[in-house]
């Protein structure tokens, strides 16, 4: 297959190679000022805009530059789906009118207090429901590593603009994978807090459970771990153990448990298993202990999530109308978030038993799983990253769903129980070059850990690099 990569990478720009912590050095030092920086950014995007299709708002003409703050002057962009002042929040969708937001979204105030400059806003898939970033009728958003490929989702349109190096980092939020996903399918780092680690949005809190957390997908370890340091001395949360900036890996030797396949019985393919098998050799070259394990999940699980998820679909119909445009008109949500919505309106009686279930039995499975670990390794995604159109909205629902759910069939389970994981590069790739995530799960509150074994990997094989060729060994 003929690769067709698009990246903004040049060493004639401020930007450079630079990530966002270095950047932000440079910054400080008055090397390179936030107004040039912001300059190059724009400059970047507008190259590869035009193949990627990433941006949903542009805000290029007189973006707001700070002064102050860990990563202050860092170009970046906010995800469409969250509100930022003065800017429309489409959510992705087509079925209604989106107006300028009159105030930032909460977590909107904790990105923005790490001083970074918002360039615009990132597409998403409806309602960020889908693991692809693609519409109704074409236009999606495409892998800079392969453009026939996606992105993933659903913060697909973050994920092409940092892999792409048109911005070093960007906001992303998971609420069922939504970081890991795009993070493995263009090769990036992306950490999923732990429930509560962030300021809560205000559509959460009235969540019967608030699957979804705020982000960042960012091309280093560092860049990940400056952001959420950043992010707590904004906002810490009383719940949890601080967190801190977490600046490298840790001598602490651990036990690691290796799962391979889901436990919802979808069977990983070749390559992602050879990714997996491959980082878990690494760890244990590092001195930790890696065997096998079971995560003994009440097979309802995904059925379970399918009808919450199906709830969501049917809440922003039903309140569509109220909370984002008196003219939003459900008829035209795309066929995805109809179907949920259809399918939940027929199982809707079930719900306290559905909710009871997924507060209650997903959580003792994964604690039971992590009794005897510090940690688990499992694959990201279940196969590798899918060609445009094979998870496309157009697809029949009852097809889409069986493609979606045998692809996702990992990340749901931490969005359910709260837990903290991070997505990183597998120390392999595909035959023709493209990136494959692994993923790393934790106890409640313990990103530390979670940094930690990222910047050992990290540190023990050079990542994938856009920048070279094709054809450089996988």
């Amino acid at each position: 297959m003929t690769s067709t990569r698009v990246h903004a990478f040049t060493a004639d720009d401020v930007l450079g190679d630079h990530d966002a912590t270095a950047l932000a050095a440079l910054i400080r030092a008055g090397d390179v000022s936030a107004r040039e920086a912001a300059d190059a950014a724009v400059a970047r995007v507008r190259q590869v805009e035009p193949a990627l299709q990433a941006v949903a708002v542009a805000a290029f003409d007189a973006p707001a530059l700070q002064d102050d703050g860990p990563l202050a002057g860092v170009p970046t962009f906010v995800k469409d789906n969250t509100d930022y002042r003065g800017l429309p929040t489409g959510h992705g969708s087509a079925a209604f009118r989106a107006r300028p937001a009159k105030k930032h979204a909460p977590f909107t105030e904790q990105f923005l207090a790490s001083g970074m400059t918002v360039l615009g806003k990132t597409r998403l898939p409806e309602f960020g429901f889908n693991a692809t970033t693609e519409y109704p009728g074409g236009d999606a958003v495409r892998n800079p590593w392969h453009t026939g490929h996606s992105a993933g989702g659903s913060s697909g349109g973050s994920a092409a603009l940092v892999a792409a190096g048109a911005v070093p980092i960007a906001h992303a939020n998971d609420g069922g994978g939504s970081i890991r996903i795009p993070a493995a399918c263009c090769g990036l780092v992306g950490l999923k807090p732990t429930r509560g680690r962030m300021v809560a949005s205000e559509q959460g809190r009235r969540l019967p459970i608030d699957v979804v957390c705020d982000g960042v997908l960012s091309r280093t370890v560092r860049d990940t771990a400056a952001f959420y340091a950043a992010a707590e001395r904004h906002w810490q949360s009383p719940k949890l153990p601080p967190l801190g900036l977490v600046e490298g890996p840790s001598e602490r030797r651990l036990r690691i448990g290796l799962l391979l396949d889901s436990p919802t019985g979808v069977v990983t393919d070749d390559e992602t298993r050879a990714a997996v098998t491959a980082t878990a050799a690494a760890l244990e070259k590092q001195g930790h202990e890696v065997e096998p394990c079971t995560l003994p999940l009440d097979p309802r699980f995904e059925g379970d999530f399918i009808t919450y998820w199906g709830m969501l679909s049917f809440l922003a119909s039903a309140t569509g109308r109220l909370l984002l445009d008196r003219h939003f008109d459900g008829r035209r949500m795309d066929g995805l978030s109809l179907g949920l919505r259809t399918r939940y309106r027929r199982r809707i009686a079930a719900t306290p038993a559905v909710l009871r279930r997924l507060r209650q039995a997903s959580r003792a499975a994964y604690e039971s799983a992590l009794g005897r670990y510090d940690l688990l390794l499992s694959p990201v995604l279940a196969h590798t990253t899918p060609e445009l159109g094979h998870l496309s909205p157009d697809v029949p629902y009852e097809e889409l769903m069986r493609r979606l759910t045998s692809y996702v069939a990992f990340t749901p389970l931490n969005n359910v129980s709260g837990s903290p994981a991070i997505s990183v590069p597998g120390a392999k790739r595909t035959a023709d070059g493209m990136p494959v995530g692994v993923m790393l799960s934790a106890r409640d509150g313990d990103e530390r850990t979670l940094l930690e074994v990222a910047y050992a990997l990290e540190g023990e094989r050079e990542w994938p690099r856009i920048q070279a060729p094709a054809t450089d060994e996988a």
